[in-house]
């Protein structure tokens, strides 16, 4: 997940060397009705009568002439303390047990206390979503038929750590109403290069014509067909048999170079690579046919299940490319032979978190450069875009500055306003966010995260007719304010979550577009009648209520009628 920018260029203010496209541009960029327009199209057709939803992405549907979902939510801040929707996620890493869990052969219990402790961290600093890396190197956290049990569990690959960690994250995690994207490492078969060292099964050691050594590790060959077909079949287990939210990949596509080695993939280009002028085009072209396919049979499996990566910050320089950002470091383009960049305009992508682990004003790779570069990108296509956030720089020292995170946060807000949304951030990783150092996470939580966020809607993805509750009882019991409402739902539409706002005093109507009245979203226990406790009501207080309803993918409902406190 990281990996230092190379070159040095000449410094300059980069955010005004940005070119943007104008706003009216913006609407307007795409020809052609591809993969996303279609379903676009289709969720709306299908849904506008039934769900009033909010949306906090550009729709590429309504520039295509179709109906358009409505909407109460911009990339503007109706607050300067916190918007309605964004995405606020950490990576939860296990590789090498960084963070969890915090070592190998833990019990399940002590296993299980660790992850709900990362549950509290997340809850505690208004996050709505974790990113948690369950197929570190060719290995499963969860009960694979494709490949075995991770070493990062048990100290042993192979043996069963005698629960299924990843069904328990979900269900935890969905207690709380946070999502889990499942994140997957692709082509990492080990940290080492002895395949003896792995299982007598282990699919590299079954087929060793699909693997091999670079840069002391173990990969699986990206250019050959049948390693690929394994990897996505590995990874559709996990979405077919799991409730997963998402799909996450990181950077690491062919391996990062190494000085002084070449990739050992010359007999799989001699066999595979006849149709193309070099063997840097061929190994892109095995990337994206991975990352299209991988797409395409995820929504063919569960078309809610969203789809998004992590890739390296920097596609290509402009001295590189005209079309690249005003960087001087490594690409990812040419390096991992990864073309990001396509990957969005593609459509291939339901969100991209670029990881931009650099402060405001670096020359090499200036995060102030960066981030307009892909807002610009991802506007092209809708693709939401998510900044990936080197949180464990301030623990480093690297970020000197002890407000530079929260002025990311204020530059991608400036950003979404100016040159196109910017819908979330996510911190690497999950134990530098307690460790809070230099005050750094603290003060993103006092200037943004005051109020919780909604997860952000995709226009594309198929929406539920899922209908306004119905607000009952609210009363003031000893810890808060105890609310009930009823889900009026079919028994096949149901709200997934509600959403409940809140003012003081006793007033006819709650404007649910304003972020500082959301006081808390919760899960719903299933059928009909539901309960929650506002343990922030302060004591003496009265206020009137709202409840929404959340679909799966975070469309909401109109509010309720309201309610005040007795």
């Amino acid at each position: 997940m990281r990996h230092p920018a190379r070159r040095e260029a000449t410094p300059m203010p980069a955010y005004a060397r940005t070119t943007s496209l104008p706003p009216a541009k913006l609407s307007g960029v795409m020809s052609g009705i591809g993969r996303r327009e279609f379903l676009t199209m289709a969720a709306a057709g299908t849904a506008a009568a039934a769900i009033s939803v909010t949306i906090a992405a550009l729709d590429p549907a309504t520039a295509l002439g179709a109906p358009a979902l409505t909407g109460n939510a911009t990339p503007e801040p109706s607050s300067a303390l916190s918007l309605k929707r964004e995405l606020r996620a950490m990576w939860i890493a296990s590789v090498a047990n960084i963070d969890w869990p915090s070592a190998s052969g833990l019990s399940a219990a002590a296993q299980k206390d660790e992850f709900l402790h990362w549950l509290d961290v997340a809850e505690e600093n208004r996050l709505n979503a974790v990113f948690v890396q369950v197929r570190p190197t060719a290995d499963a956290f969860y009960d694979s038929p494709y490949e075995p049990w991770s070493q990062y569990l048990t100290g042993t690959q192979g043996q069963d750590p005698g629960y299924d960690p990843l069904a328990f994250m979900v269900e935890e995690a969905h207690k709380r109403n946070i999502e889990l994207h499942a994140w997957f490492n692709p082509y990492r078969v080990s940290m080492q290069t002895d395949p003896a060292q792995l299982v007598a099964d282990h699919p590299a050691r079954q087929h060793p014509d699909w693997v091999w050594a670079y840069g002391g590790k173990l990969y699986f060959d990206p250019g050959v067909p049948e390693a690929q077909e394994h990897i996505q079949r590995a990874i559709l287990h996990a979405v077919e048999n799991y409730d997963i939210d998402g799909v996450h990949f990181d950077d690491y596509f062919y391996p990062y170079p190494v000085a002084g080695q070449t990739l050992p993939d010359a007999g799989t280009y001699e066999q595979y690579g006849k149709d193309f002028d070099s063997v840097e085009d061929w190994r892109r072209a095995n990337v994206d046919r991975f990352v299209e396919t991988m797409s395409g049979r995820i929504k063919e499996a569960k078309p809610w299940v969203k789809f998004g990566i992590s890739p390296f910050g920097i596609w290509r320089n402009a001295g590189t490319d005209p079309l690249g950002s005003d960087t001087g470091g490594s690409q990812s383009y040419d390096d991992q032979f990864a073309d990001t960049r396509k990957w969005v305009l593609e459509g291939w992508l339901d969100y991209v978190n670029p990881q931009i682990y650099w402060q405001i004003g670096l020359a090499v790779a200036d995060y102030a450069a960066l981030v307009p570069w892909w807002a610009e990108v991802a506007a092209q296509s809708g693709t939401q875009l998510y900044i990936g956030e080197g949180l464990y720089k301030m623990t480093s020292g690297v970020f000197t500055d002890p407000a530079e995170m929260t002025n990311h946060i204020d530059l991608c807000r400036e950003v979404s306003r100016d040159v196109g949304p910017i819908h979330g951030n996510v911190y690497y990783s999950a134990k530098h966010v307690p460790l809070d150092a230099q005050g750094g996470m603290s003060k993103v939580v006092a200037d943004h995260y005051r109020r919780p966020a909604l997860v952000p809607p995709m226009p594309h993805l198929p929406a539920e007719a899922v209908v306004a509750p119905v607000l009952g009882n609210v009363r003031r019991v000893r810890d808060g304010v105890r609310i009930h409402l009823a889900d009026i739902g079919t028994r096949s539409a149901r709200a997934t979550s509600f959403a409940v706002y809140r003012v003081t005093g006793s007033v006819g109507s709650v404007d649910i577009d304003d972020p500082a009245h959301l006081v808390g979203t919760f899960r719903s226990a299933g059928g009909r009648v539901q309960s929650w406790l506002d343990t922030s009501a302060a004591s003496g207080t009265d206020y009137t209520y709202v409840v929404t309803a959340l679909d799966r993918v975070w469309n909401e409902t109109g509010p309720s009628r309201p309610r005040g406190t007795r």
